[in-house]
């Protein structure tokens, strides 16, 4: 009988550490390629704004983190730098500085979603119609799936 129980708790933890390691692995596995220096360099090129994600924010931590130069336009969002692997990344702006998951969800609803963060070194993510940067002090990315803050830059 102790045998069957050091089975079923050795293999269980073997499966829940392969569950998680697919969580984490397969965003990195299906994420299109990254633009290059050069592609954000050109889109970054009209910014109005510009700022830096750092890895030493409040909610950041070893599994959620962004580091990198910002650069807003009317037209674009860029990022040269890095981001911690995840799924489902979404861009927001919003008219106040945020770093913690509870300061996100309680101003959720006065923030601009720009789009969908696919890449995790460098991206560029068109604004929206309809979206004004200038109404807004902050960018932030956000792992919509697990409601986990990953990073911010204030850049005005």
């Amino acid at each position: 009988m102790r045998h069957v129980i050091l089975l079923l708790a050795s293999h269980g933890a073997v499966a829940a550490l392969g569950f998680a390691a697919g969580i984490y692995a397969l965003p990195i596995l299906i994420a299109p390629d990254a633009p290059t220096v050069a592609e954000v360099s050109t889109a970054a090129r009209s910014a109005t704004y510009t700022s830096e994600f750092r890895r030493d924010l409040e909610d950041s931590d070893a599994l959620h983190w962004g580091e990198g130069r910002i650069t807003v336009s009317e037209r674009s969002v860029t990022h040269m730098g890095r981001l911690a692997p995840g799924p489902d990344y979404k861009l927001y702006l919003s008219p106040e500085f945020v770093e913690t998951e509870e300061a996100f969800e309680r101003l959720k609803t006065t923030m601009a979603l720009v789009g969908d963060v696919k890449t995790f070194n460098n991206f560029v993510v068109p604004v929206p119609p309809g979206v004004n940067p200038s109404e807004y002090t902050t960018v932030i990315v956000w792992c919509e799936a697990f409601g986990e803050f990953i990073t911010s830059a204030r850049y005005k």
